[in-house]
């Protein structure tokens, strides 16, 4: 079989379907959740900690060159080494409320298969065979 045969075969077998699928409403999804986090979450845990905007949280690492403002962009675009630890702090609650809607959907996914799904019956068990049958009628016989 020629290697583009074989590509074609695993291009469109379901499961590599699926995980393309699920990667572009992935990348979709994620800028939705870096929305609710960035501007509805953050600004109100900022509130509550008395920092408004956990993205402007840094410490510089090396020395400021003159005239430029003290703001994570500014800094960054002057080659200044910054501990961006408030944009870590915001990645991470996106990563939590990302997981933790995953989680549901999956819960509520898994809910749903087992409602849908028939209860599996039991099979009913085979007949025996008749040699052993007829085994168990000498063992009786010679247990008398």
């Amino acid at each position: 079989m020629g290697m583009a045969q074989e590509f074609k075969e695993f291009a469109v077998k379901g499961n590599v379907v699926d995980l393309a699928v699920g990667v572009i409403i992935g990348a979709a999804f994620s800028k939705i959740v870096d929305s609710l986090v960035g501007d509805l979450i953050m600004p109100l845990v900022g509130r509550v900690f008395g920092q408004l905007d956990f993205s402007s949280l840094f410490i510089v690492l090396a020395q400021v060159p003159p005239n430029t403002a003290l703001t994570l962009d500014a800094l960054k675009k002057a080659g200044v080494p910054v501990f961006a630890y408030g944009n870590f702090i915001t990645v991470a609650v996106n990563f939590i409320i990302l997981a933790f809607i995953i989680f549901l959907m999956v819960k509520q996914i898994n809910r749903l298969k087992k409602e849908a799904a028939p209860a599996p019956t039991a099979p009913a068990p085979a007949a025996p065979a008749e040699d052993v049958l007829l085994l168990r009628e000498i063992r009786d016989s010679l247990k008398k």
